[in-house]
């Protein structure tokens, strides 16, 4: 077990643009990724997780380091030298890795440890909101769950495969998969696998989407010849999963405020074989007041803070800040009364966050059906909230509510 020097060089490089010029660390690794054909999967996999875990454990490193942000390139070697002294990687004879502390770093990692907020790796204030939300104890397992690598789960599009057929077809590649009591159309991968670069992907057999994720769409309660509409689809990975559990009948509007993610929708269905889905653009309330009462179903996969999914996003931890969190509460309660207008009476509504903070989950639809006169018009069914520290999954909270006639 040894260090690549072009290796780290890329991760080097990616960890520069991740934490000094604010891009995302998905595209900083796909990009990273993509640089050097010659690199077997071990090498990729190398820059991946090395990138990501830098990134998920970047305040504990920093403070171990005693370096400060903004990270020179040599702050980022020193935090990079932490990460490698603590995964048991011998210190090479390189110039930027002179002089490595290997004791100081264990002893620090040692002491930090013991304080959440280093033991975690994240903000204080995020420390402080995941308490007063959730309580100590919840908190405490919720937060270290989220520090967990998260699984690579594929939703089988059923429109154009089986479960079966997608597993048996995968194992032939040398790619395992295992099934989920729970989710009929899901697959985790045993070992991460460039799943993209398939076939079976090329040809619309499959998406990746969380577990749990996968539950929002069957929430809903959608059959063949409906008329649903899903208000914000982004780049649309529940509005294909309501396509296929509408076996392609009836009609699926697929709205946003982003052409861009919109376009990638298109992209995404063309590959799927899912061609009952109308595309809007929400350019202005007149969008919204041509569906008044004409929707059998309506998702609400409200814009929110992600704290579900930081095993996915650990980078979230680092460019979120608790002001866009109060004002996308704000957020949240307005398109819950502007989109539940769409229902028609007898229709049902689901609201839905990859959130875990009860106020932009429950102590939303609450407030929505006790203090808004649109929500007088609708009554409660039921609602999951799903912790990462039970499922092993992302966090996510749905609640279904019925337009009463």
């Amino acid at each position: 077990m040894r260090l690549h020097r072009n290796l780290v060089y890329t991760t080097i490089d990616s960890l520069n643009s991740i934490f000094n010029e604010g891009e995302y660390a998905d595209k900083v690794v796909a990009r990273a990724l993509k640089k050097d054909k010659r690199w077997g999967s071990s090498d990729r996999k190398f820059v991946a997780e090395t990138i990501y875990e830098i990134v998920r454990w970047k305040r504990l490193y920093a403070e171990i380091a005693e370096v400060k942000e903004p990270y020179d390139r040599d702050n980022l070697w020193r935090m990079f030298s932490v990460w490698a002294v603590l995964r048991g990687y011998p210190i090479p004879d390189w110039r930027q890795l002179e002089g490595t502390p290997e004791r100081k770093i264990k002893g620090r990692f040692d002491e930090l440890s013991k304080i959440r907020t280093f033991r975690e790796s994240i903000p204080d204030w995020m420390d402080e909101l995941g308490v007063k939300e959730l309580g100590e104890k919840i908190w405490s397992i919720e937060i270290a769950a989220q520090n967990q690598p998260a699984k690579v789960i594929l939703r089988v599009n059923t429109l154009k495969t089986s479960r079966e057929k997608l597993h048996s077809m995968l194992m032939d590649l040398d790619i395992e998969t295992t099934f989920l009591k729970e989710q009929p159309d899901a697959l985790v991968l045993k070992e991460r696998a460039n799943v993209f670069m398939t076939d079976a992907f090329k040809d619309g057999l499959f998406e990746v989407q969380d577990a749990n994720s996968q539950l929002v769409a069957p929430f809903l309660d959608v059959h063949p010849g409906m008329r649903v509409v899903d208000t914000c689809a982004g780049a649309g990975g529940k509005t294909l999963h309501l396509a296929s559990l509408m076996q392609n009948k009836g009609q699926l509007i697929a709205m946003d405020l982003y052409e861009s993610k919109l376009k990638q929708l298109k992209l995404r269905a063309k590959r799927n074989g899912a061609f009952n889905i109308e595309y809007r653009i929400i350019e202005s309330t007149k969008v919204i007041k041509k569906l008044q009462e004409k929707a059998d179903r309506v998702l609400i996969d409200a814009p929110c803070s992600g704290l579900g999914v930081l095993k996915r996003n650990p980078d979230a931890k680092w460019k979120l800040q608790p002001e866009f969190i109060d004002n996308i509460k704000k957020v949240q309660a307005e398109v819950l009364v502007s989109y539940s207008r769409i229902v028609k009476p007898g229709g049902k509504l689901v609201y839905a966050t990859c959130s875990i903070l009860p106020s932009e989950n429950e102590d939303q639809v609450k407030n929505f059906l006790k203090n808004t006169e649109m929500g007088k018009k609708f009554k409660f069914q039921k609602e999951c909230k799903i912790l990462a520290s039970e499922s092993g999954f992302d966090g996510f909270y749905m609640a279904l509510l019925e337009r009463i006639i």
